[in-house]
């Protein structure tokens, strides 16, 4: 009998970084599961701004919304969500290179 109580039972969602190649040398990050409590495009505006990158949003049937940057972003956007207090380290997935 299994007794673990820590079986995601507070139902939160993983927040996905994945980075892929684009083009020879050039990759491309996603973001994804974010949910629809925040404002996509607000978001990838700051992105934009502070890591001086183009990016999107597009849509997914699979994923839902996803935030496409141009470049390795992944600690840009991992920083990003943990000070920004929208998850935590443990609610993190790093797929990709």
């Amino acid at each position: 009998m299994n007794t673990n109580n820590n079986t995601n039972t507070n139902n939160t969602k993983k927040i996905t970084i994945t980075v892929s190649n684009r083009t020879g040398k050039k990759l491309q990050t996603f973001l994804y599961g974010l949910g629809d409590e925040f404002d996509l495009k607000k978001i990838i505006k700051y992105f934009k701004k502070v890591f001086n990158c183009t990016g999107s949003i597009e849509i997914s049937e699979e994923f839902g919304e996803v935030i496409k940057l141009t470049g390795d972003q992944r600690k840009g956007v991992f920083d990003f969500l943990i000070t920004e207090d929208i998850c935590t380290k443990n609610d993190i997935v790093m797929k990709g290179l």
